[in-house]
């Protein structure tokens, strides 16, 4: 994941594992970081086109509204969360340990659906409680 990089968010180590999964696209906790993961059961640049759209919307957004930062806040640690790819194979289980968690629903759960996806990352708001937008302090 990352391709080895070491992701630090203001100088602390992130840990993917213990993140969770905004829309299948973004990570909970890191701003500005997006990533296009396809999906399992149908063609893979589906899902990552729906998301490289998702991700201009929000720049476009951030560009229109003089922000700087956007982050996912995921603020119920006690909440229930799964891997994000619900395979068995093998390589998916080894690589648990590195990739985002999912959460029992919309906007941190991760469907393998393209029209439930179409709806979530199409038409639906970006300021939906989870996603927080700000500009930098030292400009």
């Amino acid at each position: 994941m990352l391709g080895g990089t070491a992701l630090t968010v203001d100088g602390a180590p992130v840990d993917l594992a213990r993140s969770v999964a905004y829309k299948g696209m973004m990570v909970s906790g890191v701003p500005n970081l997006a990533m296009a993961m396809g999906y399992t059961n149908a063609s893979w640049t589906l899902k990552c086109e729906l998301i490289a759209r998702q991700v201009c919307r929000l720049l476009n957004h951030m560009q229109r509204n003089d922000l700087d930062i956007c982050v996912p806040v995921h603020d119920d640690p006690g909440a229930e969360t799964e891997p994000a790819i619900g395979l068995s194979s093998g390589y998916v289980q080894r690589a648990a340990g590195v990739l985002p968690r999912q959460g029992a629903r919309h906007p941190w759960r991760v469907y393998q659906n393209y029209v439930r996806d179409l709806l979530a990352l199409k038409f639906s708001p970006l300021h939906d409680g989870a996603m927080r937008f700000a500009r930098r302090r030292n400009r």
